[in-house]
């Protein structure tokens, strides 16, 4: 029996709003995936240690506020430190198109600006991340 794909979703820094999180969350659910949902307001430590304590594959970021870049820069950074180059990152939230190209640099796997289909989003995670 395939493994399911472990995704633990987080609101980093100070972002209030979690509606859209908890949607793509139910999504990825419904998806027939294995969510973990950290709730508002994670510091980067907090996602990466509860990433490492649920043993997860993904690590979604669910960002509105527009901090995106420093955010997934400390993130990247931590995990190199940890050795956790195995654990694929992804974002969505209001992504400005100009900003793709830093989060790729950065190694974030999967970008999602605001309105990109669940569908799309969910197809990706399984085609590109393979479970451990």
């Amino acid at each position: 029996m395939e493994k399911r794909i472990r995704i633990l979703v987080a609101k980093p820094g100070l972002d209030g709003h979690d509606r859209g999180a908890k949607v793509v969350a139910q999504a990825l659910r419904d998806g027939g995936m294995e969510v973990i949902y950290t709730g508002l307001h994670q510091t980067v430590d907090q996602i990466i240690n509860a990433a490492i304590q649920e043993d997860v594959d993904v690590i979604g970021l669910s960002i509105m506020s527009g901090a995106h870049l420093p955010i997934c820069d400390k993130l990247m950074r931590r995990m190199r430190e940890k050795k956790m180059e195995d654990v694929a990152v992804v974002v969505g939230g209001v992504i400005p198109k100009r900003d793709i190209p830093p989060l790729q640099k950065m190694g974030i796997r999967g970008i999602f600006p605001g309105g990109t289909p669940f569908d799309e989003s969910i197809r990706w995670i399984k085609e590109q991340v393979n479970p451990r």
